[in-house]
């Protein structure tokens, strides 16, 4: 395993990394020696499981720390942040900020028997899953956490350009999240940050499976894939894992699929 992270000081952020693609990519970077630091939302429940994870990961070698919080309160964010700051110490500095939040309605725009989407369904979903891609980095360059060379990564699906049942308010979410990316990839490229989206195939998480009917949808990507399998959560970290390669350094503003051609039919 090439190590290429390690002894550089590197901190990756890491927006919801304790499950799904988050998590793989937590995993991903600190096989390659990058330190890790998740900010998550776990039920009390779901907290052993979850620790279980940040061990295996923590004994790569690396240094490791977790916040059981809001990612999209303000306060929290804040709270991380300036913690952050305390902990790193000068020489250290963020490499990558990987958003990978999930929080959004998934209701239905008519219906007869259940809620329907709301402008506060919309306004939430956009606030989690997209500005607050903005808020965070904006944050991490206003404390001078970021290094010289770093690396913003989110998640998007192809959900942000077509329409699913259910789906409007992350799809227009998504649609804000590759935006936004792109702006920051231009503006904030004087201050040596790449921006860029990976679109992933539909994958088979938890988060997927909030989807009304995601089976079918499940059973359709692996139909339509030209590898006739999903997407699996290893083959986005590994992804952003190279994105955040030296040799990755002018791929910016991008949105890049990473879904074995399944977006080709």
């Amino acid at each position: 395993m090439v190590n290429e992270f390690r002894d550089k000081n590197y901190w990756a952020v890491i927006l919801g990394g304790s499950q799904g693609l988050g998590l793989a990519t937590a995993r991903k970077l600190a096989q390659h020696g990058m330190n890790i630091c998740v900010v998550h939302r776990t039920r009390k429940t779901d907290l052993p499981e979850a620790e279980a994870e940040f061990n295996r990961i923590e004994a790569n070698g690396i240094l490791f720390r977790h916040y059981n919080v809001d990612a999209t309160n303000a306060d929290k964010r804040k709270f991380v942040i300036a913690d952050l700051q305390a902990q790193l110490g000068e020489n250290a500095k963020v490499r990558a900020l990987i958003h990978s939040i999930a929080k959004g309605n998934l209701k239905p725009m008519i219906s007869a028997d259940q809620r329907q989407l709301q402008h506060d369904d919309f306004q939430l979903t956009l606030d989690a899953m997209a500005i607050s891609l903005y808020d965070w980095t904006n944050d991490l360059r206003i404390a001078s956490l970021f290094a010289a060379d770093a690396r913003i990564i989110s998640f998007t699906s192809e959900g942000s350009t077509k329409a699913w049942k259910n789906y409007a308010a992350v799809s227009a979410a998504k649609a804000a999240l590759e935006a936004i990316s792109r702006s920051i990839a231009l503006e904030m490229a004087p201050l040596g940050i790449r921006t860029n989206c990976i679109m992933a195939g539909v994958t088979d998480t938890a988060s997927l499976r909030m989807i009304p009917d995601a089976d079918t949808l499940l059973s359709h990507s692996k139909q339509r894939n030209p590898f006739s399998r999903l997407t699996q959560a290893t083959d986005v970290a590994n992804v952003a894992y190279l994105l955040c390669k030296d040799e990755a350094a002018w791929i910016n503003g991008a949105v890049i699929p990473v879904n074995g051609g399944e977006h080709l039919q």
